[in-house]
C-alpha cells in the first residue's frame, strides 16, 4: 500500500490537467461586438447590394451591428486582401463574387491573397445571368435592337464600338472579350473601378454596351437601357422577352456569376457553422428573399458545394483568359 503522501501527490498530479482545462478562458461567444462585411467594390453594384441586404438579415438575427465597408479596387482585390489578412473570429468578413474569388489570382501579379488558401469559402448567395445591354443615349447604338443588329455595326466599324467593365479582369471584361472573339469583332474596352460606375458611363452614353447585372432591370423596363441577349441558359425571368446569347447564334457562349460570403482561413468551425445557418435563414425568409431575387436566383452552396463551383469557375476563367489574349498584369 502507498504511503498516504505519495498517494497524495499521485492523486494530484492526475488532476493537474483537468484542473488547467478549467482555468483555460472558454472561447468567447460569436459575435463578440460588431462585424465588418467588406465589399471590393462601389455601392451600388449587385454585390455590395447582397450585402446590404445580408446585413440587415443578419443584424436583426445576432443583435449586433453587421457594418458593410466598401474597399474598391483592382476588381476587388483590395477588400478581399484585406479580408485574408483579417483574425479570423468571425467579425470580418467578405462579400464577393465570382470576379474577385476566381479571376484575379490568375492576372495579377502582385495579388496578396489565394481564393482557396487564404480565403474560405462559406456559402453563395445568388446566382446571376449578365444582360447584354446598350444605351439609347449612345449615338452608335440607339437604334440596335438585336445581336445581329450589333455585330453588323461592330463589323462595319472595327474597334468604333466600346463597352464598359468593373475593372480589368472582371468578369464584364473577361465574357465581352470571348463574345467578341467568337463573333469576329474588335471592340474597345474602357475599365471601371466598379460595375456602378461602368453603369453609368453607360446611362450617359459614355461606352456602347455592358453586360449588366439583373440588378439594372428596372432602368431596362423604364427605357434608360435597352436589353439584346442574356448570357444564361434560358432567358431571364424579368426579361422573357430577350433572348439569350445561345439562342442568339452563339451555343457556346452561356456564362453566370455568383454572390457569396467569405472570411479569413482558420475560421473556427463553429463560427463558420453559425455563418451558413445565418445565409440559409435569410434565404429562406420571404421579405430577405424578395430582395435578393432583384439581384438573381437564390442559391446557397454549402462550403464544399461553394468551394467546388469557385475550383470549376477557376478552371473556365484560366481558359477564357487564354483563349482571349489577355495579359496578366
Amino acid at each position: 500500500m502507498l504511503p498516504l503522501r505519495r498517494r497524495a501527490l499521485l492523486g494530484a498530479l492526475a488532476a493537474a490537467p483537468a484542473i488547467a482545462r478549467a482555468a483555460e478562458p472558454a472561447p468567447a461567444p460569436w459575435p463578440s461586438r460588431p462585424i465588418r462585411l467588406i465589399v471590393g467594390y462601389p455601392a451600388g453594384a449587385s454585390t455590395d447590394l447582397c450585402a446590404r441586404i445580408l446585413a440587415e438579415d443578419m443584424r436583426a438575427r445576432l443583435g449586433q451591428p453587421v457594418l458593410v465597408e466598401n474597399r474598391p479596387g483592382a476588381n476587388g482585390s483590395l477588400g478581399a486582401a484585406a479580408v485574408a489578412a483579417a483574425e479570423p473570429d468571425g467579425h470580418t468578413l467578405l462579400l464577393s463574387n465570382t470576379s474577385t474569388m476566381t479571376v484575379n489570382h490568375l492576372l495579377y501579379r502582385d495579388i496578396r491573397y489565394h481564393p482557396l488558401k487564404d480565403l474560405l469559402p462559406v456559402a453563395s448567395i445568388t446566382l446571376s445571368p449578365f444582360i447584354l445591354t446598350t444605351s439609347p443615349k449612345s449615338p452608335r447604338t440607339r437604334s440596335i435592337r438585336t445581336v445581329a443588329e450589333l455585330l453588323a455595326l461592330a463589323r462595319a466599324t472595327p474597334g468604333g464600338l466600346s463597352y464598359g467593365s468593373g475593372g480589368n479582369g472582371n468578369l464584364q471584361h473577361l465574357y465581352m472579350e470571348q463574345f467578341a472573339g467568337l463573333a469576329g469583332i474588335r471592340l474597345l474596352h474602357v475599365p471601371f473601378r466598379g460595375a456602378a460606375p461602368a453603369e453609368n458611363a453607360l446611362l450617359a452614353g459614355d461606352v456602347d454596351l455592358v453586360l449588366q447585372t439583373p440588378s439594372a432591370v428596372p432602368l431596362m423596363r423604364s427605357g434608360a437601357l435597352t436589353p439584346i441577349a442574356a448570357t444564361g441558359a434560358t432567358p431571364w425571368r424579368d426579361l422573357p422577352e430577350v433572348p439569350t446569347l445561345a439562342e442568339s447564334g452563339f451555343p457556346d457562349l452561356v456564362f453566370t456569376f455568383w454572390n457569396g460570403l467569405v472570411a479569413p482561413a482558420g475560421l473556427p468551425p463553429a463560427v463558420l457553422d453559425r455563418l451558413v445557418g445565418l445565409l440559409e435563414a435569410a434565404a429562406a425568409a420571404p421579405a430577405t428573399r424578395q430582395l435578393l431575387l432583384s439581384q438573381g436566383e437564390v442559391m446557397v452552396l454549402r462550403p464544399e458545394a461553394f468551394r467546388a463551383r469557385i475550383a470549376a469557375d477557376i478552371a473556365r476563367n484560366a481558359a477564357v483568359i487564354q483563349a482571349a489574349g489577355i495579359e496578366v498584369q
